[in-house]
């Protein structure tokens, strides 16, 4: 992962968003809403605009702000984007009827897990991005992987855990579980027969899986 000045310097280069989103940032720094570094969240949308992505799921809303800004990044992008936080739900819902890209996403409240059977009319996608709860991501991968295109992509945020996957020796029990977890993701998905995987050591860490096709 970049040192902290780095950081700075790449973040001070970033276009400056507009006011919604400014306003949601701000939002979530003060809330404490995990939403995505904005060097990781650039280089997602730097890997979509190339793929010419036309429909995304989104596991993980939070307050909707990854959704739009892959929608503002996009032009006619299809966004369906899961969450089963209600007053995070609503606060997306709010922000995203305030952009002018509310006709362009689709939300399904509720566990991803559970709301397989609502995601599948609007599949296939050209992309999904996992975005929630780190414990469950191989359930994610597994459970949506297969709603994508042939040679689709599967983005994975936070999968260097602020580099703690890399420390020998985590002393808070609940932490060192976590990490644990993601470790074995990051190994199966390495590995993973049907996809061809980076780990790009931007923002939290962005795992970028693309699907082999036949």
């Amino acid at each position: 992962m970049l040192n902290e000045q780095l950081q700075l310097y790449i973040e001070d280069l970033i276009p400056e968003r507009d006011s919604l989103l400014l306003e949601m940032e701000r939002f979530a720094e003060l809330h404490h809403v995990p939403i995505m570094e904005l060097t990781g969240i650039e280089a997602m949308l730097q890997l979509l605009r190339i793929q010419r992505s036309r429909k995304i799921l989104e596991i993980g809303t939070a307050i909707g702000y990854s959704a739009l800004r892959m929608a503002s990044a996009i032009p006619e992008v299809q966004i369906v984007t899961i969450e089963r936080d209600i007053e995070r739900l609503q606060l997306a819902k709010q922000y995203i009827q305030r952009s002018k890209h509310s006709d362009r996403i689709i939300l399904i409240e509720g566990d991803a897990l559970e709301v397989e059977e609502l995601v599948r009319p609007h599949a296939p996608f050209d992309a999904v991005f996992i975005d929630a709860a780190k414990g469950q991501y191989k359930k994610f991968f597994e459970l949506y992987a297969k709603l994508l295109q042939d040679h689709g992509m599967i983005i994975t945020d936070n999968v260097l855990f602020k580099g703690l996957v890399a420390q020998p020796d985590i002393p808070v029990k609940r932490t060192r579980n976590l990490v644990e977890k993601i470790t074995g993701f990051n190994n199966w998905l390495m590995n993973h027969p049907d996809f061809d995987t980076v780990i790009l050591p931007v923002g939290d860490g962005v795992a970028v899986s693309k699907k082999r096709g036949e």
